[in-house]
């Protein structure tokens, strides 16, 4: 079974191809470009390179949010055109849910954070499980920083782009319990959005593609001001 993996959900973007659980293909790019002009011809270069043709992938993994609203759109916009054309089906993953896949070994808590803007982080929380998994301890959320890393008491790994930003609050807050994540593991890898989406299509959540909306978590500004002007 072929899975094509999308992630758009920050200023990364990144691609992955799946034969069952066997990875044939990863592109990922953190460039000036926008994500409405990487990911098409990222998909176009890693079907070519597997030899795999368009009308022979059954599942469309997507980061779903929490993340950027413009590049949740997108993603969402590209799966949908693909998963219609080809009658795929699309699985949305948890954009933490991903990224906290970087650290799926690790012996502590685990903390991704994405900046969410307006003084918030994109986060959850994660613990050690059997077998290399993580177990969510607490559900995606947007939060404020000070308050939601204030309640962590276990030493915990962060990864994310919330790191540069919070880095030194973590540090303040969580001073001999706070330990960061390296470069090469601060962003998502599509194939873990790949794996993620193989299971979760396995156990039959999978949506049609008309159906499929992102998880923005929070609502947008349109959304706020036009709320304003209706009272």
């Amino acid at each position: 079974m072929i899975t094509l993996a999308i992630d758009t959900a920050t200023r990364a973007a990144g691609v992955a191809l799946l034969q069952d659980e066997n990875v044939l293909a990863e592109y990922y790019v953190r460039f000036r470009l926008t994500h409405s002009e990487s990911v098409l011809p990222a998909i176009e270069a890693i079907l070519s390179v597997a030899g795999i043709d368009m009308r022979d992938v059954r599942i469309f993994a997507l980061t779903q949010g929490p993340g950027s609203f413009t590049g949740l759109r997108v993603g969402a916009g590209i799966v949908k055109g693909l998963a219609l054309s080809t009658e795929g089906r699309i699985v949305g993953v948890s954009t933490l849910d991903a990224l906290a896949q970087n650290l799926a070994f690790s012996t502590h808590l685990v903390c991704p954070i994405l900046d969410a803007k307006k003084g918030q982080v994109y986060t959850a929380l994660y613990r050690p499980a059997e077998n290399g998994r993580l177990e969510k301890i607490e559900p995606d959320q947007a939060a404020d920083p000070a308050v939601f890393f204030g309640r962590i008491s276990q030493p915990v790994i962060f990864l994310g782009d919330g790191v540069p930003v919070y880095g030194n609050l973590i540090r303040e807050l969580l001073p001999s319990m706070a330990f960061f994540a390296p470069a090469n593991l601060q962003w998502i890898r599509p194939s873990a959005v790949a794996l993620l989406g193989l299971e979760k299509y396995r156990r039959g959540e999978m949506v049609d593609p008309l159906s499929f909306v992102p998880r923005y978590i929070r609502r947008s500004e349109a959304e706020i001001r036009l709320s304003g002007e209706r009272k």
